[in-house]
């Protein structure tokens, strides 16, 4: 088995391609070993003492290093990991954890804005999350009020230091542009 492996916008971060699929449905952002507790994998991967965040994506595992880590030292015992687990068949959660549930506080939106909070969510599902997950990551609908959406950064995203720029001379221009309703994009 080959894990490809890809540099993302953010230095601190590296995306692994185990060749499958990791997440079947959805993506799973991990910023602490506490939250790593219900995957043997995630859990490993922080096991590892230099991991800062780990993200699942449909076909791709993105490992951010905790500050002063290197990846030269870093990187063979995250492929280790990977490829013990992917070439083991091994579960990515443990059962009865309830993997699946991520609870975090969204912002209400008003019903009356519905039309437009489906356009916003079209546009972020079909142009901005692709684009996103190719850099390792994920952006993640939160809510919309007053004309500003807020968005949730996940993975390779989250600490970026371009994902300010993203966010502001991507996302907002785009939602902008096709929402005129919209008249600002923040980060939660």
């Amino acid at each position: 088995m080959l894990i490809e492996t890809e540099t993302t916008p953010n230095p601190a971060t590296l995306k692994f391609l185990p060749g499958r699929p990791v997440m079947t449905g959805g993506t799973r952002d991990f910023a602490t070993p506490e939250e790593a507790e219900v995957s043997p994998l995630a859990d490993a991967l922080f096991g590892l003492g230099d991991v800062e965040g780990v993200f699942f994506g449909s076909d791709f595992v993105s490992v951010t290093a905790a500050p002063g880590a290197e990846w030269r030292d870093l990187k063979p015992n995250v492929l280790a990991l990977l490829l013990d687990h992917f070439s083991g068949d091994m579960p990515l959660f443990r059962p009865g954890s309830a993997a699946g549930i991520a609870i975090d506080d969204a912002i209400a939106d008003d019903p009356e804005d519905a039309d437009i909070v489906s356009q916003i969510k079209e546009l972020i599902d079909t142009r901005v999350r692709p684009a996103v997950a190719n850099d390792g990551g994920d952006i993640v609908y939160r809510g919309f009020q007053q004309g500003t959406v807020y968005l949730k950064m996940q993975g390779a995203c989250s600490g970026c230091p371009s994902s300010t720029a993203t966010l502001k001379q991507g996302i907002e221009q785009l939602l902008k542009y096709y929402v005129p309703e919209v008249t600002e994009v923040r980060a939660v």
